[in-house]
């Protein structure tokens, strides 16, 4: 059988038939080549959506690092504090041990409040305050001593 008798012999179904046949066929040459046709331009939008969320997700991860940073840098800012606040209160409490251990072997112990007695718990407060200059009492604060008590004065007998 020849060729001309082949299409002579195609109903019209068939030449749909062959016509989508070179069609596909001439799509995936083209293809193949090369060749795209993208008549909604759908390809230009998928590489934008996807140069977006690409973008998206860097500013979220830069936003994280920073956010490690900050929480990193206020972890040691806090531990700097706790050491120098357990370095505040060590110091106090090695002052006050000693003022404790000095006014308890003192001769004048049991006795009212004398000017010598005295004197020994102006020093200590000093040393508290040159420790600790925001402690209640001392020059750099801003309450009275104790919270709101009264302070003692040397004449006072309840001290």
């Amino acid at each position: 059988m020849s060729a001309g008798s082949i299409l002579r012999a195609l109903t019209p179904l068939g030449w749909l038939a062959a016509a989508a046949t070179a069609l596909a066929l001439g799509f995936v040459l083209l293809g193949g080549l090369g060749f795209r046709w993208d008549p909604l331009n759908l390809q230009h939008k998928r590489l934008e959506a996807a140069r977006t969320q690409a973008q998206d997700a860097t500013a979220v991860a830069a936003a994280q690092a920073d956010a490690r940073r900050i929480e990193t840098e206020g972890a040691a800012a806090q531990a700097r504090r706790v050491d120098h606040y357990h370095h505040m209160t060590g110091t106090a409490d090695r002052a006050t041990t000693a003022a404790v251990a000095q006014a308890r072997s003192a001769v004048d112990a049991d006795h009212p409040l004398e000017t010598r007695r005295a004197d020994r718990l102006r020093d200590h407060d000093g040393q508290l305050c040159r420790i600790a200059p925001a402690l209640d009492g001392c020059a750099g604060a801003a309450g009275l001593a104790g919270g709101g008590d009264t302070p003692v004065h040397a004449g006072d007998p309840a001290g």
